[in-house]
């Protein structure tokens, strides 16, 4: 087995890496708000800034919101050198904001994706994709209670997939 093959999503999530109340009400205010959760670049003004940065481009190509109320935010391609590990920020928003998605909703359930190299960038990607589209994955975030049910979430629908 390919060595991106062994990603698990719910390794690449921790309690400091998920926000379950986003206030912001603008996408890059929530943007922003999922760059600053990321570990590695917390105290690196610089590589925030240039991660945001490089979000905000994705967006303005095409927005990553890809519908049923999830967005999955990140850059174009990854940024080498700005982390070592992949990192998943994941953010919820109670109401929902405005976010371009293909079928118009508010995005309520953000994924910001950081990879090292564009290898774990692609699998990170198919494996969301794959996982948000169990029964129930969805309902299932919307309500989750604490950080850890998040990953436990996740890591339950990890374990049924082939």
């Amino acid at each position: 087995m390919e060595e991106s093959q062994k990603i698990l999503i719910s390794d690449l999530l921790s309690p400091e890496t998920i926000e379950l109340n986003l206030k912001q009400n603008q996408k890059d205010e929530v943007l922003r708000a999922l760059v600053s959760k990321i570990p590695e670049i917390k105290n690196r003004p610089d590589a925030s800034e240039t991660l945001f940065r490089a979000i905000l481009e994705r967006e303005k190509l095409h927005s990553t919101g890809i519908g049923d109320g999830i967005a999955l935010p990140h850059a174009r391609n990854a940024l080498v050198g700005l982390v070592d590990r992949s990192v998943i920020v994941f953010g919820r928003h109670k109401e929902g904001i405005p976010f371009g998605s293909i079928d118009g909703e508010p995005a309520k359930l953000f994924f910001l994706i950081v990879a090292p190299n564009v290898t774990q960038h692609l699998h990170i990607l198919a494996r969301i994709s794959r996982i948000l589209r169990q029964v129930g994955v969805t309902k299932n975030l919307l309500t989750a209670t604490t950080p850890e049910k998040v990953i436990l979430i996740i890591r339950e629908v990890e374990q049924n997939l082939v």
